[in-house]
C-alpha cells in the first residue's frame, strides 16, 4: 500500500484532511491500519477532523473522537473504542504517551501542520515533539507528515518532521549532522540595529537541490498553481512615519535599551526583549510593567503614538464598507483597535466566527495564532486582510491570508482578488520583519515547487 512513511505537503483547500481519511479507511479494509491517531492544533483536533466526514457520502462511516479537555474527558475519550480516528491537540501530547505507556494502540500517526514538529532535537528541543519521538519509531508501523508550510522558516526547519520519516536515514541522523552537512556561517544586519551585523546560519548554495532531492521518494506535495488557474494575493505595503518623540523614544530602545514614555521607565534586558519593544513602539504602543505584572494584568501600558491606527481608517475608507480582517499581535494594540474603531469586533468565540460568516461584523480583529488553523468559510464574506502588526513567523502569517486566500476564493465561486495590506513603520524592525517574510516565503516557495507532483507528470492508463 505505498510508502509507510511519508510527507504529504500541500496548501490550505487542497483536500489534505480528505485524503488522509482516504488513506485510513482503504488500509484499514486491507487490514493495515486499525486505529489512527491525529495531532493538531486544539481547534483542529476539537472541531475540524470530526466534522469531516460528515462533509463527505463516503466517508460517514467513519467516526473521529476528539481527545481534549479535561483529563477525565481526555480519558473517556480514549475508552471510546468504536472510533476510527482519534484527535489530540499537540499540547496533550506529552500526557497522551506517558498515559498509554506500553499499551499504544494506534497502527497510524498523522501530525497535522507538521511544522509544529520543528523543534525536535535528539536530546534537547521542544517536549511536545520530545514525546512524539518516543513512539515514533517503535510503536507506529505508518507516519503521515501533513502540512503546507513545512519549513516555514526556511530549510533548517526540514530536518525535524523528516527524522519522523526515516529516524535521520536522508539528512542525518542528528540535526547537528544536519547543519554541518548543509549549513554555513555568515555576517547579517542586525534585526534593530541596521549599523551592527551578527554572525548568523546560512543554507550552502548546494543545499536547496540536495535536501529537496533526498526527500522526493518520500514526499508527495501538490501546489495549487500548478492545478488551478489562481492569482497570487497582493500585498500592498502601507508606510508610516514616527512622529518626532515617537522617534526618538524609539531610538533610545534601540540604541540604549531604555526609554521614559509617560513617566514610566520602560527597559529590556536582553536582545530578545529589546527586539519585541521595539516591535511595540512601531506599532504604537508599549508594555510598562515586569513579565510578571504583564502576566497578572496587560493593562501595564501606554500609547506612544497612532499613525498606525490613521492608517487602518485609511484603508477601511478605502474599501468603502468591504468586510476586513484586521490582523494584531500584540493586546496592547487590540485595546486601541477596540477603542478607534467601536464598530469593530474581537473574534475569540465560535459566536464571533459565525457573525463574521454571516456578514454581521464589518471589522473582525485577529490574532493569527488563533485564527489560523481549522477556521473555514470566511472566504465567502471576506477577501481583505490587513497586518496592524507583523510578525518573524512566517507560518501563522500564511495560515491567516489562506483563510480567505486565493484558492478558497475559488472553491467558494468568487474571481476576485485577495488584498493584503501590510502597515509597516518606516526605518523601523518593521522593515526588517517585513523583508524576511519575503524571504523565507521565496524558501519556502521553491521547496513546495521542487516537490510538487505536476500534472504534465501524471501517466495514465
Amino acid at each position: 500500500m505505498g510508502k509507510r512513511r511519508c510527507n504529504l505537503l500541500a496548501r490550505m483547500g487542497m483536500g489534505k484532511t480528505p485524503a488522509v481519511l482516504e488513506i485510513h479507511d482503504r488500509l484499514r479494509l486491507a487490514g493495515e491500519v486499525g486505529k489512527t491517531l491525529v495531532t493538531a492544533p486544539l481547534r483542529v483536533a476539537r472541531s475540524t477532523w470530526p466534522e469531516e466526514p460528515l462533509k463527505w457520502e463516503e466517508f460517514a462511516h467513519l467516526k473521529v473522537q476528539p481527545i481534549v479537555g479535561r483529563t477525565d474527558e481526555r480519558i473517556a475519550a480514549l475508552r471510546n473504542d468504536k472510533a476510527d480516528i482519534y484527535a489530540v491537540n499537540y499540547e496533550n501530547l506529552p500526557w497522551l504517551v506517558e498515559h498509554l505507556g506500553e499499551q499504544w494502540p494506534f497502527d497510524m500517526v498523522v501530525p497535522d501542520e507538521a511544522s509544529k514538529l520543528r523543534s525536535f532535537r535528539l536530546k534537547q528541543g521542544g517536549k511536545r515533539a520530545q514525546a512524539l519521538a518516543q513512539i515514533a519509531h517503535t510503536k507506529v508501523r505508518r507516519w503521515i507528515n501533513l502540512s503546507g508550510t513545512i519549513a516555514p522558516n526556511g530549510l533548517s526547519n526540514l530536518w525535524a518532521p523528516m527524522w519522523f520519516i526515516d529516524q535521520g536515514l536522508r539528512l542525518g541522523r542528528s540535526y547537528d549532522a544536519f547543519e554541518q552537512r548543509w549549513f554555513g556561517y555568515k555576517r547579517a544586519k542586525d534585526a534593530v540595529n541596521a549599523h551592527k551585523t551578527r554572525i548568523s546560519r546560512i543554507a550552502f548554495p548546494h543545499a536547496f537541490n540536495e535536501i529537496t532531492t533526498l526527500m522526493k521518494d518520500v514526499t508527495l506535495a501538490l501546489n495549487p498553481k500548478d492545478w488551478f488557474d489562481i492569482k497570487d494575493p497582493i500585498v500592498v505595503p502601507v508606510y508610516v512615519d514616527l512622529p518626532p518623540e515617537a522617534r526618538k523614544k524609539y531610538r533610545e530602545m534601540e540604541r540604549d535599551m531604555l526609554t521614559q514614555i509617560q513617566g514610566h521607565d520602560i527597559e529590556a534586558f536582553a536582545a530578545a526583549a529589546k527586539i519585541i519593544k521595539c516591535q511595540q513602539l512601531a506599532n504604537g504602543a508599549i508594555y510598562t510593567g515586569s513579565d510578571e505584572q504583564i502576566e497578572r494584568d496587560v493593562s501595564h501600558w501606554v500609547e506612544a503614538h497612532e499613525e498606525k491606527l490613521d492608517a487602518l481608517e485609511s484603508i477601511i475608507e478605502e474599501n468603502d464598507g468591504e468586510p476586513i480582517l484586521v490582523a494584531y499581535h500584540f493586546k496592547p494594540d487590540l485595546a486601541r483597535l477596540k477603542k478607534r474603531f467601536p464598530d469593530g469586533r474581537h473574534i475569540s468565540t465560535k459566536a464571533d466566527e459565525d457573525a463574521f460568516k454571516r456578514g454581521e461584523i464589518p471589522l473582525a480583529f485577529v490574532h493569527p495564532q488563533s485564527i489560523g488553523h481549522g477556521v473555514d468559510g470566511f472566504q465567502n464574506v471576506c477577501h481583505i486582510i490587513v497586518f496592524f502588526a507583523l510578525t518573524f513567523d512566517l507560518d501563522p502569517n500564511d495560515q491567516i491570508i489562506e483563510r480567505v486566500g486565493p484558492m478558497r476564493q475559488m472553491q467558494a465561486g468568487f474571481d476576485r482578488e485577495v488584498l493584503v495590506y501590510q502597515i509597516i513603520a518606516r526605518n523601523t524592525i518593521d522593515e526588517t520583519v517585513a523583508e524576511r517574510l519575503v524571504e523565507k516565503r521565496g524558501v519556502l516557495d521553491a521547496t513546495m515547487d521542487a516537490l510538487a507532483l505536476k500534472p504534465e507528470n501524471i501517466t495514465h492508463g
